[in-house]
């Protein structure tokens, strides 16, 4: 059927009078010519149609994922497939004489549907991703490493029935003979194949999402992940530099993610005062008395006094030495005052743990750690509050007759 109309036009221009070789030539470029303009009219008509009935669809359904199809010119996209069908089935009319020439441009045809199909997946799964991305429950999700995944194998897959088309084989004996040569597709597809296995686990561990912020010192990464995609994680940086980071290594190395702080109540204080041994002593009664007056510790002082005196006559302990018996420290006393302090501070996360501890002394003199959650946790107010509680602790050390340990300072060659 298709040879017998493939040459109406040659036997009219035989009637003619026309030479058989011109007349095959000449009814090769008018039927090519024909199947063109129609292709191309039809490429017209069909993408005017999707693209009225997609238009309608996006503005009547509540669902906008239709919207990013749109967007992303998916139903130009499937327009294109058209034509190609319409060449696929009518070439061989065209080429009646040129069976050689017509078994080429069925394959330029076959190809060009595959690249087609991939293109028209492409933009699909853009879609898909940036319509999931609105989603709450998917938006700090790896879904980039995902789409990439299924548009490697939609490549594979297509790039194989191309190989099969040129080499005019079945893509299974193609994939059996890609066999021997395994170690060097694995060797090629190395880096995607390892961002995959940890792009799983990284969503099933629920290690990082999009939005964490995480410190990675080995890449130098200081900041929130904004991307996760199959090969890469990209992360800006507080100073706006972006850092991409490979998608294995969040699995093969170790690194800090600070959500765990984000979504807690606080974010941790933990700082320590070093004071000097030396400035560290036992109080007198009237040492107790001068304390008395700053409020954090009055009732404590009273207290502690009245408990501390009654074990010592009850032990008869020989206080002409303040050595002997129980007694008030400086440096306890400072202590409980920093505890009430904090306790008191507004910017302090009460419900969590806070603590003033003795750390072990060291050369340099003994560590007086604060061990606290600020109940913001931005970074600049968190800064702010830790200053702060600081700036008051240095400024009250004088009063409990205490020193900050530093090293010593030689001006003019004095000390």
């Amino acid at each position: 059927m298709d040879k017998d109309l493939g040459r109406l036009l040659y036997d009219y221009l035989l009637r003619t009078g026309m030479g058989e070789g011109l007349a095959s030539d000449l009814n090769l470029v008018l039927l090519l010519l024909i199947v063109l303009i129609v292709a191309f009219l039809l490429d017209l008509l069909v993408w005017k149609l999707l693209r009225a009935i997609s238009v309608r669809l996006a503005r009547r359904t509540k669902n906008n994922f239709d919207n990013f199809l749109v967007t992303h010119r998916v139903p130009r996209s499937v327009a294109h497939i058209f034509p190609l069908l319409f060449l696929f089935e009518f070439l061989p009319m065209v080429f009646v004489d040129f069976e050689y020439a017509g078994s080429i441009a069925l394959k330029i045809i076959k190809i060009l549907f595959v690249l087609q199909t991939l293109a028209v997946f492409r933009r699909f799964f853009k879609s898909t991703k940036d319509y999931l991305k609105t989603l709450p429950r998917f938006k700090d999700k790896p879904i980039a490493s995902y789409m990439q995944v299924f548009m490697i194998f939609a490549w594979i897959v297509g790039l194989l029935t191309v190989f099969a088309i040129v080499t005019e084989t079945t893509i299974w004996k193609f994939i059996t003979a890609l066999g021997a040569a395994s170690a060097v597709v694995l060797l090629i597809f190395k880096d995607s194949i390892l961002g995959f296995v940890a792009s799983i686990q990284v969503t099933i561990n629920d290690m990082v999402r999009i939005g964490d912020w995480i410190t990675f010192e080995k890449y130098g990464a200081d900041g929130d992940v904004i991307e996760i995609t199959l090969a890469t994680v990209k992360v800006q940086n507080f100073d706006k530099t972006i850092t991409t980071i490979p998608t294995y290594a969040l699995i093969s190395d170790s690194f800090k993610n600070w959500r765990g702080m984000q979504v807690s109540g606080g974010r941790r204080i933990k700082r320590a005062l070093i004071i000097r041994q030396k400035s560290i002593r036992f109080l007198t009664q009237e040492d107790v008395e001068a304390l008395k007056k700053i409020q954090l510790v009055t009732d404590y002082l009273s207290q502690r006094s009245e408990q501390i005196n009654a074990h010592n006559r009850d032990h008869g302990a020989n206080k002409e030495l303040l050595v002997n018996g129980r007694n008030l420290t400086n440096f306890g006393v400072f202590r409980k005052y920093v505890t009430n302090y904090l306790e008191k501070h507004s910017a302090i996360n009460k419900s969590m743990t806070l603590m003033v501890r003795q750390l072990e002394p060291t050369p340099h003199g003994i560590p007086l750690e604060i061990y606290a959650f600020s109940a913001d946790k931005r970074w600049e107010n968190y800064e702010y509050v830790m200053a702060d509680i600081f700036d008051h602790l240095l400024a009250a050390l004088p009063y409990f007759s205490l020193e900050i340990s530093e090293l010593p300072v030689y001006l003019d060659g004095r000390k």
